[in-house]
């Protein structure tokens, strides 16, 4: 998500929230802007007013590994913001093309393991967040994480997300946040689609994307309510495959003994249920992937969905 002004315009975010209090710095009756000052970020820095202007403006794209400290220090950045200014202004070589026809894909050996987590949720997610795999208890838990469905999308444009996060809020702010923390110095016309369609479609999703708030947050506490099995409290993690760049496995767990581990256990068992035929969880929205599919959800719907040209899933639909 590399362009040329993107260093400009992360910088300049920082620097508007920022207070001035919080550098040690006078607040001051009379400030016409939100935050530090161009001349007061440059000061903390020991760089010249003129040379951050440059810097803001995007006509020095290569300020040293010195400066880029400097500046680290001086807008208080925590170790995955830095990391992504040092991305902004160190952008990886482009990839080379991928051949058309060629959708990313889950190795047999992953997609046999999940199948085999009975009461574990599981699923692989690609490079934009797409579904390219999804276990029956994944699909038990949400029809939206089904494969083929991108859950970056879902989650700011379909209801049912919204009413399955109890701290949606919370949760699109950290998805974002995320979102940017991966995406710095990758070009990637697919995740440049699905930020294009939510900048358009999503009131939220642009407020937080222009926020430019960055944080990798790869495991936490995620707060849901089920329709049968109601509310849960599951602890997640995102592990990244290894041979597969830009790939993650995700998996929700809860807590041995706790409340949410007995209904977890439960809502296996209706999803045994579901695939000996009986009556269980919802089922996937008119349009989706079938919640009822056998073992993992996996690779056919994963390439339907992407399509023989790598273009981006819509949603469900």
């Amino acid at each position: 998500m590399a362009t040329a002004s993107g260093l400009g315009d992360y910088l300049r975010a920082c620097r508007e929230r920022l207070r001035p209090g919080e550098v040690g710095l006078p607040e001051g009756a009379r400030r016409r802007v939100p935050g530090l000052r161009r001349e007061e970020v440059a000061l903390l820095a020991g760089i010249s007013v003129e040379y951050y202007l440059r810097l803001e403006q995007g006509r020095d794209q290569h300020p040293s590994d010195q400066v880029l400290d400097s500046i680290a220090r001086a807008l208080r950045l925590e170790p995955d913001a830095e990391a992504y200014l040092r991305a902004l202004a160190r952008p990886l070589r482009p990839p080379a093309r991928r051949r058309p026809g060629r959708p990313e894909r889950v190795s047999p050996g992953v997609r046999t393991l999940i199948a085999t987590w009975e009461t574990t949720p599981a699923m692989v997610h690609g490079r934009t967040m797409l579904t390219l795999a999804a276990n029956p208890m994944a699909v038990a838990l949400n029809p939206l994480f089904a494969a083929g469905v991108n859950t970056l999308r879902a989650a700011f444009l379909e209801p049912e997300m919204r009413a399955f996060y109890r701290d949606w809020d919370a949760m699109t702010a950290k998805t974002v946040a995320y979102l940017r923390s991966v995406a710095a110095g990758v070009d990637d016309p697919r995740l440049l689609e699905v930020v294009g369609e939510l900048s358009v479609h999503s009131e939220r999703f642009r407020t937080l994307w222009a926020r430019q708030d960055v944080r990798l947050t790869t495991s936490g506490v995620a707060l849901l309510r089920h329709p049968q099995v109601g509310d849960l409290d599951l602890h997640y993690e995102k592990l990244a495959l290894p041979g597969a760049p830009g790939q993650m496995l995700v998996t929700y767990h809860a807590e041995p003994g706790s409340v949410s581990h007995e209904r977890l256990l439960l809502l296996a068992h209706l999803a045994r249920r579901t695939a000996d035929g009986a009556a269980g969880p919802p089922s996937v929205p008119p349009g989706g992937p079938s919640g009822a599919g056998a073992g993992v959800v996996g690779e056919r719907a994963a390439e339907e969905a992407v399509g023989g040209t790598g273009d981006v899933v819509r949603g469900t639909r």
